[in-house]
């Protein structure tokens, strides 16, 4: 305590705390106007696919051998109810014209469509002749917001020759209308809705930790103190991270901008929380508030910063990661984490010694000797302490343990087994609100065509001149999954290497079409084997979204199954070392893995039975683990590491029922405010953070109102002395008395 308490004067002395807050505020000037800030170096359209992967090895053979039609689609999906007319289709090829003599910038291919008659097009339009799709090719690699730009030109150009505005027509209108789907359209759209929701998350985000700091502490200085603290961490972190962009060291997109922001909110506001409720308590038995402050400092700080290393560290584990937007994820909200836990042991202490008594202002915590001089200074009695006779919760779990760690198990286990039902999807699609452009697009050609015409697969061939292409092509139109196939192209460089377009005929984005992708490739190289082919292995190569997403889906679950164990692992040796006991550690680690489950299960049961999505993104259960765990054991660390210094001056049922009570507020509101922040994604109109937003916050008020108060506390009582085991188990007569530690 000693030594921590002379930090806590080193930080926020009476002379320090100023110097503390001016090496704030210079920090957040001085990296502002040096560094950029990370929106600036966001990148959207970087790879996550390492060039290992077989469907990057294909996009180069396909780059390589049929440049005229590589590139990255944008589909224009031109439609009006009751037929498209001549006029109609004049229009379009008065477009391609256009696109042809007068290229938009990052635009690589477009089809002749300019210099074909109207009657050649009407064979392209669906059954009933009110869709046609055509589509315009860019670079691979532009970003999202330059192809942005260009759909905009697209869109202008449309409306210059229609005389009219097909983009903002509704389908159903009669009218032509015109929607951009593809690769290129859901790029566009994806990136565009986590821009829309960066303002409104943080907007939203400030309002709801505001209104629960107003709620639960009902003082506006004390609201603030927080949310000053987190707005100074991010003056630094988004510097830090847009310097580390700038450098190339790290890459950065939208989605990881904004859940870091709620990140920063949520777990940056509980630490403050940890210290600030220590304050208060302290204030109530110590009238000086520097004493007061450094005692609340060294009692927390350690169980702050101890909390915060665990996060960082869980956090850094996704730098193990292949799939480039997990392992994106990694500095960002390790970083953030890190800045925003100094922040907490710095910047908030001298924040509170600043304002002392008058943070909690109109509520101030005062001793009882203080209260009762004030009252005698207004000429009232002075306020008799009222005796508790509530054992609160920490009574009722150590007079009940097993039946506590009974009832949690089974509801938590129940709750857990919903999670083995959980489907899991890799289509972006399903992400995006139903009158999105993109996807209202795809729905038409899903409706008029076949799904499998939004993003064809590239199937290559080497045949070695063994081959007859005719016959691929009719070997490959016999697959059941195969909606149609291209006549073969032969290619530029090597001239026995022959390429198909190939249309699925299930949504091309689905886990149906990407279990086809094995199969296919299976299957051609079985054909070539049988055809006296040798070395077929590297003769057969599919590229396309479908390939892409295959890979994605085989890369992710390596990545789940590899990193999952690693946060286990290193939190495991975090807590062996804070704690010196591995049976505590054990059944911290498996009380939070036990509530991951069942957040999982119960997240299920809201998103699948509730709100009627068939399945889940395949990226959440990775996030959220990371998240649920590492968060999860901030609470526990911070009740057990109270409980762990009671028991030295008392005897261990009753350090149990007090460190529970004393902690019970404290991580109730914090779990409340972190439960909101990640709520607060469910408001947004992009499924992958509804999803995540949900599974994390249940996760989160499970180990507030079920882990924390009960089971943990519970199955310590049972163990009683040998949850300290291999560390020693202070008995009362060795405690010093009256000892503050």
């Amino acid at each position: 305590m000693k030594g921590m308490s002379g930090y806590g004067k080193w930080v926020a002395g009476s002379k320090s705390k100023w110097i503390t807050l001016l090496v704030w505020i210079a920090a957040v000037a001085a990296l502002t106007l040096l560094w950029p800030g990370v929106n600036s170096q966001e990148l959207n359209n970087a790879t996550n696919l390492p060039k290992s992967s077989p469907s990057v090895k294909a996009s180069v053979v396909a780059e390589r051998e049929f440049p005229a039609g590589s590139g990255v689609p944008a589909l224009l999906v031109w439609h009006r109810e009751g037929g498209m007319s001549e006029a109609d289709l004049k229009q379009v090829i008065a477009v391609y014209g256009k696109l042809e003599k007068q290229p938009l910038e990052h635009q690589t291919y477009v089809p002749p469509l300019g210099q074909l008659p109207p009657q050649a097009l009407q064979a392209s339009l669906s059954k009933d002749g009110s869709t046609l799709v055509t589509p315009v090719l860019f670079e691979k690699t532009a970003d999202s917001e330059q192809l942005g730009e260009a759909l905009t030109a697209i869109k202008k150009i449309v409306n210059e020759v229609t005389g009219s505005e097909p983009p903002a027509a509704k389908v159903d209108s009669g009218e032509l209308s015109l929607r951009i789907t593809g690769p290129v359209g859901i790029s566009v759209d994806a990136t565009g809705l986590f821009k829309n929701a960066d303002v409104s998350l943080l907007i939203a985000t400030v309002v709801l930790v505001l209104v629960f700091l107003l709620l639960i502490y009902r003082s506006p200085i004390l609201a603030l103190i927080p949310l000053v603290a987190v707005g100074f961490a991010y003056g630094v972190t988004s510097p830090v991270l847009g310097k580390m962009a700038q450098e190339g060291w790290i890459t950065v997109d939208s989605q990881a901008i904004s859940i870091m922001t709620v990140l920063l909110f949520g777990a940056g506001t509980d630490y403050c929380l940890f210290l600030i409720s220590r304050f208060r308590q302290t204030l109530k038995v110590e009238e000086s508030k520097s004493t007061a402050l450094r005692r609340a400092v060294a009692h927390s700080s350690g169980a702050i910063a101890m909390s915060g290393f665990t996060v960082v560290l869980a956090l850094f584990a996704l730098l193990l990661a292949k799939y480039g937007a997990y392992h994106r994820f990694a500095v960002p909200f390790s970083v953030s984490i890190l800045i925003m836990g100094i922040a907490s042991l710095t910047l908030v202490p001298a924040l509170l010694a600043i304002f002392g008594r008058t943070s909690f202002f109109p509520f101030i915590p005062r001793t009882a000797q203080m209260e009762a001089e004030r009252a005698r200074a207004k000429g009232k009695p002075a306020p008799q302490p009222k005796a508790s006779t509530k054992k609160g919760i920490g009574g009722l779990v150590v007079s009940r343990p097993g039946a506590i760690v009974g009832l949690t198990v089974v509801l938590l286990g129940v709750l857990a087994s919903f999670s083995s039902g959980i489907k899991f999807t890799y289509d972006i699609l399903s992400s995006f609100p139903k009158d999105m452009e993109s996807r209202t697009g795809f729905d038409l050609i899903g409706k008029q065509f076949s799904p499998g015409e939004l993003a064809p697969a590239k199937l290559m061939v080497d045949t070695q001149g063994k081959v007859d292409g005719t016959d691929i092509k009719v070997a490959l139109g016999s697959i059941s999954y195969i909606d149609k196939v291209s006549d073969p192209q032969q290619g530029t460089v090597n001239k026995n290497i022959l390429g198909y377009d190939i249309e699925f005929k299930s949504n091309p984005y689905s886990l149906e079409a990407m279990s086809h992708i094995p199969a296919l490739q299976a299957s051609v190289e079985q054909a070539l084997v049988e055809s006296g082919l040798d070395n077929v292995q590297d003769s057969v190569w599919i590229s396309g979204q479908t390939a892409t997403q295959h890979d994605t889906k085989e890369l992710g679950e390596r990545d789940t199954d590899l990193i999952i164990p690693v946060v286990i692992g290193l939190i495991t040796v975090l807590l062996l070392i804070y704690l010196r006991s591995v049976v505590a550690t054990v059944y911290l680690v498996a009380t939070v893995i036990l509530s991951f489950f069942s957040a999982l299960g119960l997240g299920w049961i809201i998103i699948h039975y509730l709100l009627g999505a068939d399945a889940i993104q395949g990226a959440i259960p990775l996030y959220s683990f990371v998240f649920l765990v590492a968060l999860g054991e901030d609470y526990n660390i911070f009740m057990i590491s109270n409980i762990w210094k009671k028991r030295k001056v008392m005897p261990l049922k009753q350090a149990i029922s007090e460190g529970v009570n004393e902690t019970g507020s404290v991580i109730t509101s914090a779990g409340l405010i972190l439960a909101g922040t990640f709520a607060v994604l469910a408001s947004l109109p992009i499924q992958v953070l509804v999803q995540f937003g949900i599974i994390t916050a249940i996760g989160v008020l499970l180990d507030t109102f079920v882990v924390r108060p009960f089971l943990v506390p519970a199955i310590t009582v049972l163990f009683g002395k040998w949850a300290f085991w291999p560390g020693k188990h202070h008995e009362l007569e060795r405690a010093l008395p009256g000892r503050e530690d």
